[in-house]
């Protein structure tokens, strides 16, 4: 399926549906294929850098080309970026990563699929086939909040293919991240008999303890469990279950980094930041982070803001990450 939408600037948004194998029997029951928005600069794709855009929580990445009051989509700033000659000519693909707990961190997992394989494996090839785009010139991925953890984590899982990352207050450091929210998730369960599948039916709408459902389902998935939501809590004290909690912290990226077990291959570059009040703490682990990782091939800024907002970022980190792909 292809809709086309023809911009003033010339360049063009189309909507495909790609097969991906690597959503093959999900515990969600999503479709192996998935929606994705492309973004084509004037006068095509062929020779240009492809980067791919990843949805925070609770988003799409239908929704990033889309019309917005108030603000710029996606699109008007790639128009207005590659018309003012900040970036070149660049071709950005926006994946529909949005389930029925509110989007995912792009990792394996049987919940939810194995989305490093998806991308990398299902998508990239489909996109440089049609637009003759990526390639030589290059690929990388940027997002913001779990879409910033989910570029972060696929640029280390993926070097074959990903030479770039731009991750804007991206989940790490989860000890400050998740733990402060623990007893308010159980709090919230205690009204359904502390049965995950209780709450998610009864339609009560708290995004903070959907998530948390959504991150039980991504880093310690049960397959006996309903959605494979597991705690890594004691339900009636909030006492950590070392070992649940453990299987948080494999995928935490400083716990990674602390452990040499994420580091940036030659030639990668890595743009991250964070918002000095950012209300999910996620500054901390930010700094953890980058006093982990080699300071060679990373671009750390952190900036006067919050959690929210950080889209505006993108006019420093797409032509910082594009750059880089076009010195290599």
């Amino acid at each position: 399926m292809t809709l086309e939408t023809h911009r003033s600037a010339g360049s063009q948004v189309l909507r495909h549906r790609i097969a991906c194998p690597a959503r093959a029997g999900n515990g969600l029951g999503d479709p192996e294929t998935v929606l994705v928005d492309v973004y084509l600069p004037p006068g095509g794709g062929r020779d240009c850098p492809l980067l791919v855009a990843l949805a925070g929580y609770g988003g799409s990445g239908l929704a990033l080309c889309q019309w917005k009051g108030f603000e710029e989509s996606l699109a008007d700033r790639l128009d207005r970026l590659i018309t003012t000659g900040a970036m070149p000519p660049t071709v950005v693909a926006c994946p529909d990563g949005f389930n029925r707990l509110g989007g995912n961190q792009y990792i394996k997992s049987p919940v939810f699929g194995d989305w490093p394989s998806l991308l990398a494996d299902d998508l990239v090839p489909v996109l440089k086939q049609a637009y003759g785009c990526g390639g030589h010139a290059g690929q990388g991925l940027f997002g913001n909040s779990s879409g910033g953890y989910g570029a972060l984590m696929n640029l280390i899982a993926r070097p074959d293919v990903w030479q770039v990352a731009a991750c804007h207050c991206g989940d790490m450091g989860f000890a400050q991240l998740y733990l402060p929210m623990m007893p308010a998730l159980l709090r919230a369960l205690r009204a359904y008999g502390g049965e995950p599948k209780r709450w998610l039916e009864s339609g009560t709408q708290d995004i903070d303890v959907l998530l948390m459902l959504a991150m039980a389902a991504s880093y310690d998935p049960d397959p006996e469990a309903y959605l494979g939501i597991r705690l890594p809590v004691d339900p009636h004290t909030a006492q950590i279950i070392p070992e649940r909690w453990q299987a948080w912290l494999d995928h935490d990226p400083v716990v990674g980094a602390l452990k040499g077990a994420l580091r940036l291959a030659k030639g990668q570059w890595l743009y991250i930041d964070c918002g000095l009040d950012d209300e999910y703490n996620l500054l901390y682990g930010a700094r953890q982070l980058v006093q982990t990782l080699p300071v060679a091939g990373i671009e750390y800024r952190e900036y006067e803001g919050t959690h929210r907002g950080s889209s505006a970022r993108w006019d420093e980190s797409l032509p910082f990450i594009v750059g880089k792909l076009g010195a290599r």
